[in-house]
């Protein structure tokens, strides 16, 4: 069973469900010449594909064009299906800092194919996660920056504010598919930046309040 902490708690989470938002950023939809959607592109990662901070991301030998994208990662702490925005925080029990790693040239292959390309996203190692801050600690989920760092250099920065769908309509829209259950994450979405990541290479991502998140290419 894997499992996710709270900082500065006892408090832990066994991780059920790891749903992911895809195009949420104009910038990042832009930059890869997709089509902006009419409602939320969603898929799943499995929990094996967690990567604690400080770990070794395994890139498969099947793919030669793997991906960073740095996200605001959610932590649910109360159970809720078709969840009202209006009340979607409280369904909250912290926030993370996440990175969504693609297999590029794999997506693109199934893609073009019309097959379903969650293999190019769930791998392990895929889903790299620090621990959470508590829920309250966050003002406003909606206007916090986000870093990413690719061996020093800046690769990708945005804000929250940038995103098509609030946190809170992110949390309702995706409780109207799935139950939400405790220990669900949530990834929210990566602002434009995002490239190719190689042996050696060395991620630091950093999100405002949040705290950040350091792991390395094997």
């Amino acid at each position: 069973m894997h499992q996710v902490k709270i900082k500065n708690s006892k408090q832990e989470f066994n991780v059920g469900k790891i749903v992911c938002l895809g195009r949420n950023y104009l910038d990042h939809i832009r930059e890869l010449n997709n089509a902006v959607p009419d409602r939320a592109v969603i898929f799943c990662k499995p929990a094996t594909s967690l990567l604690a901070n400080g770990g070794v991301i395994e890139i498969p030998p099947y793919s030669n064009d793997c991906h960073h994208e740095l996200e605001l990662a959610l932590l649910i702490g109360t159970t809720g299906k078709n969840i009202d925005k209006n009340t979607a925080l409280s369904h909250l029990a912290g926030y993370g800092v996440a990175l969504d790693l693609t297999l590029r040239d794999l997506q693109n292959e199934l893609k073009n194919k019309g097959l379903p390309w969650e293999i190019a996203k769930g791998f392990d190692t895929s889903c790299p996660l620090s621990d959470f801050v508590p829920a309250n600690d966050i003002n406003d989920p909606n206007n916090i920056n986000l870093q990413l760092l690719i061996n020093g250099e800046t690769r990708q920065q945005g804000n929250t504010n940038q995103m098509m769908r609030s946190v809170e309509e992110i949390i309702a829209e995706v409780s109207t598919f799935y139950t939400l259950e405790v220990g669900d994450i949530i990834l929210t979405g990566t602002p434009a930046g995002v490239s190719k990541i190689v042996s050696g290479d060395k991620l630091e991502g950093t999100i405002e309040q949040v705290g950040s998140l350091q792991v390395s290419v094997a």
